[in-house]
C-alpha cells in the first residue's frame, strides 16, 4: 500500500513538472488587443459574422481585415465600442439594430425533428427526437441558423419584450 502511495506521488510530480516546463517552452504569445476586443464581444461563437467564432473574428477586427460593424448580436453598441477602442472611424447607417430578438417555438406545429437543435450554435433549443422543442431565451442570439432548417416552419424570430424579469437600467453615458 505505501509503495502505491509513494509510486502515484512521484508519478505525479514528475507529470507535473514535465508539464509546467513544456507550458513555458511551448507557450503561444497573442496579442492583447486581440484579447480585449474578444472579451468586448458577445461570445455566443454563432458564426453570424462568418467567422468560426469570437476569436477569429477579433483577430481580423484588429488586422483591419474586417470593419467592427460584422457582429449582428452586438449591434451598434458594439460597432461603436470596437471602433473606439481601435481608434477609427465607423460608418454605422448601413447597420440595421433590431435589437434583442430569439427564436420562439410554434408548439402545435413542432413535430421534433431535432434539425434546429442541431444547428444552434448557443444550445439555446432544448428537446429530443420526436418530442416537441422549446427555446432557452437567455442563450439565443437570434442567429436564424434554426430557421432556415426547420421543415415545419415552426419557429419564428420575436422580438424580446421588455418586461419586469427582461429590463435593465442602461448604461449612463460618459462625460466627453
Amino acid at each position: 500500500m505505501v509503495t502505491a502511495i509513494l509510486s502515484l506521488t512521484v508519478l505525479g510530480l514528475t507529470l507535473g513538472l514535465v508539464l509546467g516546463i513544456a507550458a513555458r517552452y511551448l507557450k503561444v504569445d497573442t496579442d492583447p488587443l486581440i484579447m480585449e476586443v474578444e472579451s468586448m464581444m458577445p461570445g455566443s461563437q454563432c458564426g453570424q459574422c462568418g467567422f468560426p467564432g469570437c476569436s477569429p473574428a477579433a483577430a481580423a477586427v484588429v488586422a483591419g481585415e474586417a470593419p467592427p460593424t460584422l457582429c449582428p448580436p452586438g449591434g451598434r453598441e458594439l460597432a461603436q465600442r470596437l471602433a473606439n477602442k481601435l481608434g477609427i472611424k465607423v460608418d454605422l447607417s448601413c447597420m440595421e439594430d433590431t435589437g434583442p430578438i430569439t427564436a420562439h417555438v410554434r408548439e402545435e406545429n413542432c413535430i421534433g425533428c431535432t434539425r434546429c437543435y442541431k444547428v444552434c450554435p448557443t444550445d439555446a433549443i432544448m428537446g429530443g427526437p420526436k418530442q416537441i422543442h422549446s427555446v432557452f431565451k437567455a442563450a439565443c442570439t437570434g442567429c436564424k441558423a434554426c430557421i432556415d432548417v426547420c421543415p415545419t416552419e415552426c419557429l419564428q424570430i420575436e422580438p424580446v419584450l421588455t418586461t419586469l424579469t427582461t429590463w435593465y437600467m442602461p448604461k449612463p453615458a460618459l462625460a466627453a
